[in-house]
């Protein structure tokens, strides 16, 4: 499969390349928006990584690639970068957060109900030790009913890692979120409609704090910490057997997949309107997201601080 690569913004583009490969795909070319890097940013990474062309107009990459993955940390952009690649009929890779906005949210879910092979979201969904902890016989393990799991960092560009690791193991069917409070950090309920909890701890902390998780069944409780090392190959062995069309069915529904930043987006809404249980169905078109294009801002200040 021939992948294109949309935006080098973040460490994922480089640390993504050799799995990519690795698992026989061809890297044909990369775009760089200059969102975050400077102009000849792309010409000097695809000389680093041997990456034919560098292309300045997404729907020339769209005619020549079999896939795109979308890597622009303005998650307000990936609807219109995915756009191109759609209507050529490809198959698109939408890195973590998929949208911080249900009008962006809810035209992905049109287009996969239209047909379009799209996937993407948090690598934490298919880390090893959560897929361990699946594999494991059930009437053992015992079903989840209570999961405690967290991050560092921010509430959406690294927070919504826990409330993917928290869907991946309890699986789909959440019904509202609660924020409880911060100290230090944020902490948010989650609750499924069949009356399944998990609580998140998330956003910045004074340190960098792995992603962890404990499992409460009726039988043991299970800890573990993710080893991050292993998570980005978890992920693209998951998800580009599908966009290769070897695979038929997605590595998760697409329902699924964004209930994550369908439950994030619920959270705002309740830290700024007193703290209140919000329900999912409550969210619309109209329900304020989370902001891609300044989170991109204070990244390139981050990342270039004398730019």
């Amino acid at each position: 499969m021939k992948i294109g690569i949309v935006d080098l913004d973040t460490s994922h583009p480089r640390n993504w390349i050799p799995i990519e490969r690795e698992l026989g795909h061809e890297v044909a070319g990369i775009l760089d928006s200059g969102d975050v890097h400077p102009p000849l940013y792309a010409k000097e990474f695809s000389r680093e990584h041997s990456i034919p062309r560098v292309y300045d107009d997404l729907s020339q990459m769209a005619r020549d690639v079999d896939c795109a993955i979308i890597h622009s940390c303005d998650w307000d952009s990936h609807v219109a970068k995915a756009a191109p690649f759609v209507e050529a009929g490809k198959a698109v890779l939408v890195d973590k957060p998929i949208a911080g906005n249900i009008r962006d949210l809810e035209q992905f879910r049109k287009w996969v109900r239209q047909g379009a092979r799209i996937t993407g979201g948090s690598s934490l969904r298919f880390c090893d030790e959560k897929r361990q902890w699946l594999a494991q016989d059930v009437a053992k393990r015992g079903a989840a009913h209570t999961v405690f799991a967290g991050c560092a960092v921010d509430d959406f560009n690294y927070g919504i890692h826990a409330y993917s690791l928290i869907s991946g193991i309890m699986g789909p069917g959440i019904k509202s979120v609660r924020h409880l409070g911060r100290h230090v950090q944020r902490r948010v309920q989650v609750d499924w409609a069949d009356g399944r909890t998990a609580i998140l701890v998330i956003g910045a902390a004074d340190n960098w704090l792995p992603f962890h998780a404990s499992i409460c069944t009726d039988k043991q409780v299970t800890q573990f910490i993710v080893e991050s090392g292993k998570v980005y190959a978890a992920l693209l062995n998951a998800t580009l057997p599908y966009l290769a069309g070897v695979q038929d069915r997605p590595p998760v529904e697409f329902d699924q997949l964004i209930e994550p930043e369908l439950a994030a987006i619920a959270a705002m809404v309740s830290w700024t309107e007193g703290d209140r249980v919000v329900q999912l169905t409550e969210l619309d078109s109209n329900t304020a997201g989370y902001d891609g294009a300044e989170f991109a801002r204070l990244y390139r200040k981050q990342k270039y601080p004398k730019a």
